[in-house]
């Protein structure tokens, strides 16, 4: 087999993120669920923009955010994700090459705009996302580049991106290229509503052998399995064939497989800011881990100082070098 061009390809919604601080009463007064993600059209993203004051615009999206993270550790990153060939789908392409990962997708010429996540941010550091998805949605098998795909050591597939058909044909033709040229697939739950939404079409993907790795949240695995007790959902996860990450905030995380299922700590912080990008952090350390033939408590170790580096700043992507960082605290 062919020794891997890039460490980590992603397939996602790109997505900008417009973050702004808030506090309980706008939430309230805009019927928003703390800590919830929901999608909005293009006239609801307008009306929340003008309401909820100053705001920074970075680029995001789920898998985006990680690639973007496995860059930061000194890996080679690949991006599939559609934007529009407007202003705000060139301040996202600019900003994902200009950290050296390879974005190939051509941009749509027509049709909506590139998507946009309105964040706000309580005092806790809890976020609320409200997702305008626009030309992300047009994501399609023609854009998965089969070369790319073959030179990437894992494939990195995003739920989110799970919705529309022509979305699930790309996921689909590029877990098949993958394992056609020996390589490995993940995915991300995303957000437990998705796995509301498409829980049997995940456990297809999980048991029919096109997945490899998956990362779950403790409510995202609950949700799966339909339980509330998570050691039931734990033990329902143990049996698949498949390495499982289940990320748990400050409790750390589990790595669960049918042999074993090991904890790994967090690492500790000093000033908790906001909780978006945790979990795209926690993911970007864990597969360069893997691409690197790391030990997988190295590869948690390594997912868990990205996470928390991101979570002591606005914004989903990391503000200092992570390969720095793990170096400096004895994690490589």
């Amino acid at each position: 087999m062919t020794a891997p061009l890039y460490d980590v390809l992603g397939l996602g919604n790109a997505i900008v993120d417009v973050l702004a601080r808030t506090d309980e009463a706008f939430l309230l007064a805009n019927q928003l669920h703390k800590g919830s993600m929901r999608l909005i059209e293009e006239p609801e993203a307008e009306r929340l923009f003008s309401a909820m004051g100053p705001a920074t615009v970075i680029s995001g999206g789920s898998v985006a955010n990680s690639i973007v993270g496995v860059a930061s550790f000194g890996g080679r990153g690949a991006y599939i994700g559609k934007v529009k060939n407007d202003e705000v789908g060139g301040l996202f392409t600019h900003d994902i090459r200009s950290i050296g990962v390879h974005f190939p997708t051509a941009p749509s010429t027509d049709g909506p705009a590139t998507a946009r996540s309105f964040i706000l941010v309580t005092p806790d550091g809890e976020r609320t996302m409200n997702t305008y998805l626009g030309a992300c949605q047009n994501l399609g098998p023609e854009d998965v580049d089969p070369d790319v795909v073959a030179a990437s050591s894992i494939v990195y597939l995003e739920g989110y991106l799970w919705d529309r058909d022509q979305a699930k044909q790309a996921f689909r033709r590029a877990a098949q290229l993958a394992h056609a040229a020996g390589r490995q697939v993940a995915l991300t739950l995303s957000d437990s509503f998705c796995v509301d939404r498409f829980r049997d079409e995940f456990l297809d993907l999980m048991r029919t052998g096109a997945l490899d790795i998956v990362f779950a949240n403790e409510s995202e695995l609950k949700s799966l399995y339909q339980t509330a007790d998570f050691a039931t959902a734990v033990s329902a996860f143990r049996d698949e064939n498949l390495l499982g990450v289940v990320t748990r905030s400050e409790e750390g995380c589990l790595i669960v497989t049918r042999e074993q299922t090991q904890a790994v700590d967090a690492f500790p912080i000093d000033n908790l800011v906001d909780t978006t990008g945790a979990g795209d952090l926690f993911a970007a350390g864990f597969l360069f881990g893997l691409a690197r033939d790391l030990e997988a408590t190295t590869c948690a170790r390594m997912g868990a100082l990205a996470a928390a580096e991101v979570i002591q700043h606005v914004g989903a992507r990391p503000e200092v070098s992570l390969l720095d960082l793990a170096r400096d605290n004895g994690v490589l």
